[in-house]
């Protein structure tokens, strides 16, 4: 299935305390495996998202560079916690806490990631929405893609630094 080219509608959907949303992917990102919150808040069905890939629900005001980071950490075999706002199949949107760790065989090999999404402190959308913005901006400046993404990465550890703290740090601070 080909990532539907649909417009954001500016509608929140939101989901409850109460429920958590799973999905897993193979190491190559494409679903394996997701749970009736996910399907319901995304509107799809099962077999529509089994072995597509997790980013059929990016929204566009997510900076690619957040999930650079995502896919750096999780690669090297470390969980990472992130804001992220998502896509529905007609446009609306949702926000979740993520905690995204890599699954792991046996022998240690990373053999896919499990992803769990709980509903965020809405103050910590309020913190992190200015900065996304400004991390989209700054890579729309650049005609490149993965110079854009690198420098909204830049800018976002430049960021870091200013605050003295890490990654992690600030996402648990907010």
């Amino acid at each position: 299935m080909a990532r539907p080219r649909v417009a954001v509608t500016g509608v929140e959907r939101f989901f409850s305390e109460q429920e958590l949303i799973v999905s897993k992917t193979d190491t190559k990102g494409r679903i394996t495996y997701s749970n009736r919150v996910f399907r319901g808040l995304a509107s799809y069905s099962e077999e529509e998202l089994i072995g597509q890939p997790h980013n059929l629900i990016r929204h566009p005001d997510m900076p690619r560079c957040v999930f650079k980071l995502l896919w750096d950490t999780i690669g090297a075999g470390r969980e990472i916690f992130a804001y992220v706002v998502n896509r529905a199949r007609n446009g609306d949107h949702y926000w979740v806490f993520a905690h995204v760790t890599p699954s792991f065989d046996v022998e240690g090999r990373i053999v896919g990631y499990h992803s769990n999404r709980r509903v965020p402190r809405r103050a910590a959308i309020d913190v992190v929405t200015p900065i996304y913005r400004q991390l989209l901006e700054i890579e729309g400046q650049h005609g490149d893609p993965k110079t854009g993404m690198a420098a909204s990465l830049d800018a976002m550890v430049s960021l870091l630094k200013s605050k003295g703290v890490s990654y992690d740090q600030f996402i648990f601070s907010i």
